[in-house]
C-alpha cells in the first residue's frame, strides 16, 4: 500500500506566486490556481464549479477568491464555497515549500 501523501510535484518556483493574488498555471496537466495569503501560499482547482470561468482571473480578497463570471466566491485554504450562486466546493491541494519551490500533492 502506498502513501499518496508522499507524492509531491514540483509546481512553481516560490517567486512566481504573488503576494496577495493568484496565478494560475498547469501542473501535471491539471489547471491550478496558486494564491499567496499572508505568507502562505494555498493551492486549488482553477476552474469555477459553478461556470466554466477561471478562477486566477477573479478577485483575491483575503482568504477568498472571486470568480469573475458570476461572483461566486470560494475560500482559498479549503475550497469551501462561501456565498451563491456557488454551491460546490472546489479542490483544494495540500501545499509544500521547500528549496524556493512549490510542491503540490494531486493525490
Amino acid at each position: 500500500m502506498s502513501d499518496t501523501h508522499s507524492q509531491w510535484t514540483d509546481a512553481a518556483p516560490v517567486d512566481e506566486v504573488p503576494t496577495d493574488d493568484v496565478v494560475g498555471m498547469l501542473v501535471d496537466g491539471r489547471d491550478i490556481a496558486l494564491y499567496g495569503v499572508d505568507g502562505q501560499i494555498y493551492a486549488t482547482d482553477n476552474i469555477c464549479t459553478h461556470g466554466h470561468a477561471r478562477l486566477c482571473e477573479g478577485f483575491l480578497e483575503g482568504h477568498e477568491i472571486e470568480c469573475p463570471l458570476h461572483q461566486g466566491k470560494f475560500d482559498v485554504r479549503n475550497g469551501a464555497p462561501m456565498c451563491a450562486p456557488v454551491t460546490e466546493a472546489i479542490r483544494s491541494y495540500p501545499v509544500k515549500i521547500e528549496g524556493g519551490r512549490v510542491f503540490l500533492s494531486l493525490g
